[in-house]
């Protein structure tokens, strides 16, 4: 029974997740439809709900020109199947034809997906359901473009929170940066590759998660635009998307750390105590930094705590530090300095300002290319 439980709480709360995207689409395919219909006239505007619908399943920042394609897609579809059946009839090799001549052209018309597919769909459509002659090609055209429009509308009444999504990615993302760095200090310490190899696929896992974020920030960044109940997100979307590639180049580097940290305890190279330390505490930073990205402007701990954090790190970052180790043990180190760096510039320093805030260093020959400053 109690794994029933969970799996009904997990299923209810990916419900609530995708309650008002729902919510949405049923508003806008009732009223796309209401619109086409009451006020356009069209009798059975099949495309309008449809085309709301598509509309409101991409990211608000491709709607227009999802849009567009969609009104091309259905003309093309239609207008081509309606000449070719109306010439050849129906049946089953009559609707391949149509549907590889309304696609070609659509293809022809350097179209995107959306197009293309439409074009095909709605020459099905034509091919099947429709009397030859009575597609109505113009006023299914007609009908996407209501759609569409009716589909923009609603997002800017009831819109969605721009910055949920971004902020939950944001937040996976230095959950999971924190974890890989504690993994690695927990690796070290205790001579274990598997806390380490751990934590190299935490830190690997995390790029499908920042691809995310950034299509969340364009989404979060067209909604702010358009919906006035969301104007005052814009200053929240803006701060979040400046972080985005700071901290993804953080991930690359603690990627890296991690796979020399295997190197590092497979040959048993001898660990300076105090890496361990740097790695706890850049660990710690991380996770103010997930706390300020999961709140609001303004909220505690601030962007200056993160700093005042990575400060505390980079002081311990000294030249003498790994520098009786051998060559991965200094590309850990190196790389605990290019993660600093990356997190101050998160934190709203500019890298001019990340990288003064290092203590100097003595470069290897063959550590140089980690190295951040």
């Amino acid at each position: 029974m109690s794994a029933v439980r969970v799996l009904l709480a997990r299923r209810v709360g990916r419900l609530r997740t995708s309650a008002l995207p729902v919510l949405q689409c049923a508003l806008a395919a009732a009223l796309a439809w209401f619109v086409a219909t009451e006020v356009v006239g069209h009798a059975r505007p099949f495309f309008a709900p449809v085309a709301a619908i598509v509309c409101l399943g991409v990211s608000l920042g491709a709607k227009l020109r999802r849009t567009v394609e969609l009104v091309v897609g259905v003309s093309v579809g239609i207008l081509v199947a309606d000449l070719f059946v109306t010439l050849i009839g129906t049946g089953s090799w009559q609707i391949g034809l149509v549907v590889l001549l309304a696609m070609s052209t659509a293809v022809l018309l350097d179209g995107g997906p959306v197009l293309t597919l439409q074009a095909g769909s709605s020459a099905v459509l034509v091919a099947t359901l429709l009397p030859p002659g009575q597609s109505g090609g113009p006023e299914r055209a007609l009908d996407a473009l209501v759609g569409g429009i009716v589909a923009i509308v609603v997002v800017a009444v009831v819109p969605a929170d721009p910055l949920r999504a971004a902020r939950r990615d944001g937040s996976a993302v230095l959950t999971a940066l924190a974890q890989a760095l504690r993994g690695v200090a927990d690796g070290l310490a205790e001579e274990d590759p598997a806390p380490v190899g751990v934590a190299l696929t935490r830190a690997r896992g995390t790029q499908v998660t920042l691809d995310a974020l950034r299509a969340d920030l364009v989404s979060g960044r067209e909604i702010a635009r358009i919906a006035p109940l969301r104007w005052r997100s814009r200053a929240g979307v803006v701060r979040l998307a400046a972080m985005v590639e700071p901290i993804d180049n953080a991930a690359r580097n603690v990627r890296v750390l991690a796979r020399r940290a295997l190197v590092v305890v497979g040959d048993q190279e001898p660990v300076d105590p105090r890496i361990v330390l740097r790695l706890v505490e850049l660990a710690a930073a991380v996770e103010v930094l997930r706390e300020v990205v999961g709140s609001e402007p303004g909220s505690a701990p601030s962007r200056a705590d993160v700093a005042t954090a990575l400060r505390g790190v980079a002081r311990g970052l000294t030249a003498d530090l790994g520098a009786d180790g051998g060559l991965s043990v200094r590309v850990v180190v190196a790389q605990l300095r290019s993660t600093v760096v990356d997190l101050m510039q998160a934190a709203g320093a500019s890298r001019i300002s990340a990288l003064a805030m290092l203590p100097p260093t003595v470069r290897h020959p063959a550590v140089a290319p980690y190295l951040d400053d």
